[in-house]
């Protein structure tokens, strides 16, 4: 399906904000964001059209773009580090600095310019690190530095070569509240990600001064894994939902239970992000389309199916399926919970239909004749296997 015109796509978004004002008073906190291209955040969000697929600091792979830029419009949210846009720290380890040279934020507005016009309805989030960081990132001796009962400066992503950071001292939190403002005042990006997301004191501490820092219209991602976190979630627009542990049946339902509840609970405009990872190869397509087709049934997010972190290479990497390509457009009303135990939720141009692992085969009738997207069959009547998802779109 071709991408609405920019004039649609802004009165879809227009509509959709007065819905949500006229049911939950939200209108103050889905302002657009000013910014130096591109449609109002808003729209950005509302008026897309699904499958939307995000990407989690790595590229997809094999897609044929001659160009990267391409590949990564073919996303509908991206976070990344500063630099991945061109945003250049004016500091020297970059773990002090506050401030980004006035040259980066002129070559990385024109780098979101040329992202935007690819995809009119892409969000940009910049990952502030705050739990662990690159040993280069401060010096060796400097207090942010998180130290155990010896003094001795804890490990945290091993892979990397990263030590842990210490929210829990108060100038820290001030110092990562500005690098935040810093990156959302550049006009680059429409908000920030905050990686390791808990619940505690420090975290509430952290979140706090966030977000008076980037004010009430920035969005805030935190990855909180399949986690709830009802102490910071007035603060956060949505979860990176980067859930490793999906083997079981008691797995999936977690996840769909904090997928729920982000759901209902998260501030407006909800950005949720739900990951899984392949357990076999990348040719999971059962576990691919049940993923998407769970972000599809349970949230107005976005999804991925991405590497397990444990392979040798970045994390995230990731496929592009024909499954994403945008057919659907809006859903028209919120998913249900079927009696078989499967999930069911309309769009305008077809059926999305989610069935869990744990349960049994489910066996759909429609009206009419519905072509399957993932057997490409045409017929009233469909069969979809446990652990697995489907698009059936009008004939």
């Amino acid at each position: 399906m071709a991408r609405w015109s920019t004039a649609l796509a802004v009165l879809a978004g227009l509509l959709a904000c007065s819905r949500l004002a006229g049911t939950g008073g939200a209108s103050s906190v889905i302002a657009s964001l000013k910014a130096p291209a591109g449609l109002p955040l808003s729209a950005r969000i509302s008026a897309r059209s699904y499958p939307s697929v995000f990407q989690a600091w790595s590229p997809a792979e094999g897609t044929g773009d001659r160009d990267p830029d391409a590949t990564a419009a073919r996303h509908d949210l991206l976070f990344s580090g500063p630099s991945y846009f061109g945003l250049r720290w004016d500091r020297s380890p970059e773990g002090l600095a506050e401030h980004f040279t006035p040259q980066s934020i002129a070559g990385a507005r024109s780098r979101r310019a040329a992202l935007l016009a690819r995809n009119p309805h892409l969000v940009l989030l910049a990952e502030i690190r705050y739990y662990d960081a690159h040993r280069s990132f401060l010096p060796e001796e400097h207090p942010w530095w998180l130290r155990d009962a010896q003094g001795r400066v804890v490990v945290g992503w091993a892979e990397g070569g990263y030590w842990r950071l210490n929210p829990g001292n108060p100038q820290f939190r001030r110092h990562v509240a500005a690098q935040c403002k810093a990156a959302v005042d550049s006009g680059v990006v429409d908000g920030v990600m905050l990686d390791w997301w808990q619940d505690t004191d420090d975290h509430l501490a952290l979140i706090r001064a966030v977000r008076a820092a980037v004010g009430e219209r920035a969005l805030i991602l935190g990855n909180a894994n399949d986690r709830q976190t009802p102490r910071t979630a007035s603060y956060l627009n949505g979860y990176f939902m980067e859930c490793y542990a999906t083997k079981t049946p008691e797995d999936w339902r977690r996840v769909t239970r904090t997928l729920d509840w982000a759901e209902r609970h998260l501030r407006i405009p909800r950005v949720n992000c739900l990951e899984f990872w392949y357990q076999r190869s990348r040719r999971d397509l059962g576990l691919m389309r049940a993923v998407t087709t769970l972000a599809l049934t349970h949230s107005d997010g976005y999804c991925l199916f991405s590497d397990p972190n444990d392979l040798p290479a970045p994390d995230h990497l990731h496929d592009w399926y024909p499954f994403w390509a945008k057919r659907l457009g809006r859903p028209v009303g919120p998913g249900r919970v079927r009696p078989d135990g499967a999930s069911q939720r309309e769009f305008q141009l077809g059926t999305v239909v989610y069935n869990p692992l744990g349960n049994r085969a489910v066996t759909l009738t429609f009206r009419g004749a519905r072509r399957s997207v993932a057997t490409g069959v045409v017929s009233r009547r469909h069969r979809l296997a446990p652990a697995d998802g489907d698009l059936y779109l009008k004939h």
